[in-house]
């Protein structure tokens, strides 16, 4: 049973359809991208799985449960974590803080497992654990994203959806946000990524889907989608 299945999802904003009978499944232990171009689908997709968006028609389901049609906490509490596009951090709090918010629906476990948590990040990001006490909006954009992506696994989610991780960050950022993308999934967690950088996203995934107005126009392997002349051309910028 895939972890995650979704089903001829349709979606609307107000009159505009934004999904078009969108199916895709992520198995257990798998990093998938999702890529396309502006309006295409992507980050629709990903409230959609939230419950952000609510579907038309279709359904989402995780673990072999229907989601779809429950509200977003429950939703997160179920095992699903967001990265969100641009980071979202609270400015004003520390990273600290920051960092809480992200185990708030496990503020009833064990402290231990809270100092395991934190451990964790700090093991992936170190530059975090000498932050701590800094407000997040004095940070540098990579840091941010260092943060956000520890904020979400404070949450300990058995599926993680980053959206559009590399946005607005340093080329040496961005290789370095994406070689811990794959040092999370490698410890466990199954991974959603959509991204504009093609290239760089497909490096590590699996498995990818393309989106076109709101459908799925390709589905492969990362390895054939990096090979694919037709992807190459349309999404990595490449010419005949």
């Amino acid at each position: 049973m895939p972890l995650l299945q979704i089903e001829n999802l349709m979606a609307y904003y107000g009159p505009i359809r934004a999904l078009n009978d969108i199916s895709l499944t992520i198995e257990d232990g798998e990093i998938v991208c999702l890529l396309g171009g502006n309006a295409s689908g992507k980050s629709t997709t990903m409230k959609t799985i939230l419950g952000i968006v609510r579907p038309a028609s279709g359904s989402v389901r995780f673990g072999g449960e229907r989601i779809d049609r429950l509200p977003t906490q429950a939703i997160v509490m179920r095992g699903i974590s967001l990265v969100p596009e641009a980071r979202r951090l609270f400015g004003r709090m520390t990273v600290r803080e920051n960092l809480a918010l992200g185990a708030y629906a496990r503020r009833h476990a064990p402290a231990a497992e809270a100092d395991a948590d934190y451990d964790r990040i700090f093991s992936l990001f170190p530059r975090v654990k000498e932050r701590l006490d800094q407000y997040a909006g004095t940070l540098s954009g990579g840091e941010q994203q260092m943060v956000a992506i520890g904020r979400a696994l404070m949450a300990r989610p058995r599926l993680l959806l980053m959206d559009e991780p590399s946005m607005g960050l340093a080329p040496v950022f961005v290789d370095q946000v994406f070689d811990i993308i794959r040092a999370i999934n490698q410890q466990g967690t199954t991974i959603l990524v959509v991204e504009q950088n093609a290239a760089v996203a497909l490096s590590i995934a699996h498995r990818g889907y393309v989106l076109r107005n709101g459908r799925v126009v390709h589905t492969d392997t990362a390895a054939a989608l990096l090979a694919s002349d037709e992807i190459r051309r349309a999404y990595l910028g490449d010419e005949e």
